[in-house]
């Protein structure tokens, strides 16, 4: 298996998909009643947490090679 690099922002992301995931599973399943405009703002919300903790881990990590004096590992963590 190759290594990659950690991103939390996609397992913030993936979390708040799960987590809509379980809310409309248990409304399917009677455990209770969602009603379908509740589950927007809980992935809006998910899908912002996410964006700011991608852009966070970005500054982060172009801090933390500055530092180190390699400004061109600066850039590596853009690729897809």
């Amino acid at each position: 298996m190759l290594r990659h690099e950690f991103r939390p922002g996609r397992l913030v992301a993936g979390a708040a998909f799960a987590l809509a995931g379980i809310v409309y599973a248990g409304d399917a399943g009677g455990l209770w009643e969602t009603p379908w405009f509740a589950v927007i703002p809980m992935v809006v919300g998910g899908l912002c947490l996410a964006g700011a903790t991608g852009v966070l881990t970005r500054y982060l990590r172009r801090r933390r090679a500055t530092r180190r004096g390699t400004p061109a590992e600066a850039g590596a963590d853009t690729a897809t």
